[in-house]
């Protein structure tokens, strides 16, 4: 049997085009990623991504619209699944109450689990910043959509 595991993610980009980046470590594995995760039973996408949000940016986000959706073949770093990530375009309802950091893995607490966020500039944004080859192909689409912004 096959087992897929569907990941739901948002691009937030704040007023100075500065896009949401989460630095995460579990049990010793440290990666970046934008927020989101995975999808519960009986979730939809757009309910999963405002759960995440909330959960882990105690943030409530307007999704503005599709942006992404996994086209080629991705195992899971963590297990045998096979990866489905889709990502949206989000808008915070209002100021995000986070701390944020300037370097990566900047972590506040210890334990078992860890997360930071910090802003990176859209136009400075690279495919090393993210972690995993999903996220990494959503930033190569998000610049060369951002350059034909310009």
């Amino acid at each position: 049997m096959y087992k897929f595991n569907v990941r739901v993610y948002g691009l937030l980009i704040n007023e100075f085009d500065q896009i949401l980046l989460s630095d995460e470590e579990e049990y010793g594995v440290r990666f970046s990623k934008f927020p989101g995760g995975g999808l519960e039973y009986g979730e939809g996408l757009i309910e999963g991504l405002k759960r995440e949000f909330d959960e882990e940016c105690s943030a409530d986000v307007d999704v503005l619209e599709h942006f992404y959706t996994t086209d080629f073949y991705v195992k899971s770093a963590f297990n045998e699944s096979q990866m489905i990530s889709v990502y949206y375009l989000v808008k915070a309802k209002s100021n995000l109450n986070l701390k944020f950091k300037e370097k990566i893995f900047d972590f506040d607490e210890e334990g078992e689990v860890l997360q930071a966020f910090r802003w990176k500039n859209v136009s400075e944004l690279e495919t090393e910043d993210a972690t995993f080859p999903t996220d990494q192909r959503v930033i190569e689409l998000l610049k060369e959509r951002w350059l034909k912004r310009i």
